[in-house]
């Protein structure tokens, strides 16, 4: 769903500074969340297909840092930089050379076709503009680059979405912040997947993709079905 910059900037600040606030408590409730419900085993699936120079987009307090192969050279954004802070001292405790930039995802200050790789776990539910995001993952890419991505998605048993749904009316929440599916805005920016899985009754999904030239669907991908370039 297309956003305006105006909305989009607020949605962002609304979204920092709830992430400020739980930035000291985010590793113990990320732990909690993976162990017994999404699995603890698919950001390593994620970080181990990383490939040179690797772009991690919202890379919280750092949770992935550990599971890139040695030889991926690493740039990270995030929008917060009360998360991205424990992201640093991670890296530094880890002998990890990592370049950090506080960014917005769905406006990379980075050149087109810088990155062999872009890399996003459970981030996409937070983005306001999914779509938007996904391009301009797309736009940073080098050509056949690849797409990470790790999520929580709207889950493939009917009670389970249904829970979803309901969980999703709670003010906490973010408008189908449970039951998003990047994957469909992957394919739709003219992606070619190459992995993919869904895990924990459809809830968890993975996603290897390949940046390809058959260009972005306009019908999917841009607000009202325009043609062109996304406005940033």
């Amino acid at each position: 769903m297309g956003t305006s910059r105006e909305e989009r900037a607020l949605e962002n600040e609304r979204r920092r500074r709830r992430y400020a606030a739980d930035a000291a408590r985010y590793d113990a409730s990320a732990d909690r969340t993976e162990r017994w419900l999404f699995g603890t085993e698919h950001r390593g699936w994620v970080c181990d297909r990383a490939r040179g120079l690797t772009l991690e987009v919202a890379i919280g307090t750092g949770l992935n840092i550990s599971l890139y192969p040695a030889d991926v050279r690493l740039i990270a954004v995030d929008l917060t930089t009360e998360m991205m802070g424990f992201a640093v001292d991670r890296a530094s405790d880890l002998g990890r050379t990592i370049s950090f930039c506080e960014a917005d995802a769905q406006s990379l200050p980075f050149g087109d076709a810088t990155f062999d790789t872009v890399v996003a776990t459970y981030a996409m539910c937070a983005v306001p503009d999914l779509p938007l995001t996904i391009r301009e993952m797309r736009r940073v890419l080098a050509p056949d680059g690849r797409l990470l991505l790790l999520d929580h998605v709207r889950s493939t048993v009917a009670p389970f979405r249904w829970l979803q749904k309901l969980l999703e009316l709670a003010p906490s929440r973010d408008r189908d912040e449970l039951t998003r599916r990047p994957r469909d805005d992957v394919e739709a920016a003219g992606f070619s997947i190459e992995e993919s899985g869904r895990f924990r009754a459809g809830i968890v999904e993975r996603v290897a993709a390949a940046k390809t030239d058959r260009g972005i669907d306009p019908a999917r991908s841009l607000p009202g079905g325009a043609t062109g370039p996304p406005a940033v």
